[in-house]
């Protein structure tokens, strides 16, 4: 055999991704030479010439002519009877480059050969798709279920590359079949067992926030930024955003025309309702809009303990925890704060309030009038005023003004 024929092992080395011609004749020529090495135990003085397209290797080995009986290295040097064979004309000094053949190297060292191919070609597509998901962790991929087992879904990518999401990752109305189109984000790469293990996930805030940048140009170009996301996967997501123009309205953006841009997204996450917030740096208008759709009356800050109190009219108490307290755990999440509700009781006070004309038949219309001027309606109106302010405010004199006050906390002992 003249040549070192591989077409068989080429054949195989098609079916191959991410390998480019340059890097398979390096690899290829570092395995040659390391057999050469082991053989002859140096390759310097070796050429070794590719024909990929063809699937042929040539090898040349190049040694020093000299007279016969003077060989000191049969690797670097040989007998001028030994190379007139190949070349009549060849003469003592010369370089004579001869052709190494296939069965040169022996049975068992090309089949170790070829293992060896194989074995550093798989090396390297492993590598390179490792360094390629690598740089797409945070990347929505799109590919097909091939595989439903019960803890996890086999993913093949448009490569037919194998990636993985576990049971744990999935939104918990997910349900795939083997052949379903299926979109998720790229969570994480690592090796193991020397082969790349690619995880996906669902219900990882991030999936959300890369279906907004598709959905919403407007985030895809910086011009709206999503300050902080966070979901309970299938049940309720809050989103913060935050514009840089005044022209733009960041929560309209998001939610589209008639929902038109958020509506893909919900369906998408399987019914997940979206919360889409103004982010602020005022924290207690923070909470009051983390809390909605819930409408909040009044939040006392705790900032040394991270807690607010958050007072609500009764009808908007269970609003504001959600089903399942999902509402209420999430506005904590986005703010940061641990927040407790409390039902507010402004309206029962009111409840209990008396007008002050009621109080007719004790006090003279005018001294009412002259009350009513200073914008008090009601008797727990004018009690939430001093003294002193009373006397600045109107014109009625402080025995006056003493006496009213007593009339008033009396009908509220």
């Amino acid at each position: 055999m003249d040549k070192i024929n591989l077409s068989e092992s080429f054949s195989e080395f098609k079916e191959f991704k991410d390998i480019d011609r340059p890097t398979m004749m390096n690899i290829l020529e570092s395995v040659f030479r390391n057999m050469i090495i082991k053989k002859y135990g140096s390759d310097e003085n070796f050429d070794i010439i590719l024909n990929i397209d063809k699937g042929d290797l040539e090898v040349w080995r190049n040694r020093e002519i000299v007279e016969d009986g003077e060989v000191e290295d049969e690797n670097e040097q040989i007998a001028l009877s030994e190379a007139i064979k190949i070349e009549p004309d060849f003469e003592v000094g010369e370089e004579a480059s001869e052709e190494v053949k296939l069965n040169d190297f022996g049975r068992r060292a090309v089949l170790a050969l070829r293992q060896n191919l194989i074995s550093k070609v798989l090396e390297l597509e492993k590598d390179n798709l490792f360094k390629k998901y690598e740089d797409r962790v945070g990347d929505i991929i799109t590919g097909e279920v091939y595989q439903v087992w019960k803890r996890e879904l086999l993913i093949l990518d448009d490569e037919s590359n194998e990636l993985i999401l576990p049971k744990t990752e999935q939104i918990p109305n997910d349900y795939f079949k083997k052949g379903d189109t299926i979109r998720a984000v790229v969570k994480q790469v690592e090796m193991r067992n020397n082969k790349p293990l690619i995880t996906l996930s669902r219900i990882s805030p991030v999936f959300l926030e890369r279906l907004f940048e598709m959905e919403v140009p407007e985030i895809f170009d910086g011009l709206i930024t999503i300050k902080n996301i966070v979901r309970e996967p299938g049940e309720r997501a809050k989103v913060a955003v935050e514009s840089y123009d005044d022209r733009i309205d960041p929560v309209g953006a998001c939610v589209g025309m008639k929902g038109s841009r958020i509506h893909g997204i919900v369906r998408e996450l399987k019914n997940e309702n979206i919360d889409v917030i103004n982010y602020t740096s005022n924290n207690q208008l923070y909470i009051t809009r983390a809390l909605s759709p819930a409408k909040v009356s009044s939040v006392k800050l705790d900032d040394e303990n991270n807690k607010a109190e958050v007072y609500l009219s009764p009808d908007q108490v269970s609003l504001a925890i959600g089903r399942g307290g999902h509402n209420i755990k999430l506005a904590g999440k986005l703010t940061g704060y641990e927040i407790d509700v409390y039902r507010d009781n402004v309206e029962n006070e009111a409840d209990d309030d008396v007008l002050l004309d009621e109080f007719a038949d004790e006090i003279e219309s005018w001294i009412i009038d002259e009350l009513k001027k200073i914008g008090c309606d009601s008797a727990k109106n004018v009690l939430e005023l001093s003294e002193e302010d009373l006397l600045k405010r109107t014109d009625l004199e402080e025995e006056t003004i003493k006496e009213v006050l007593n009339i008033f906390k009396s009908e509220f002992e």
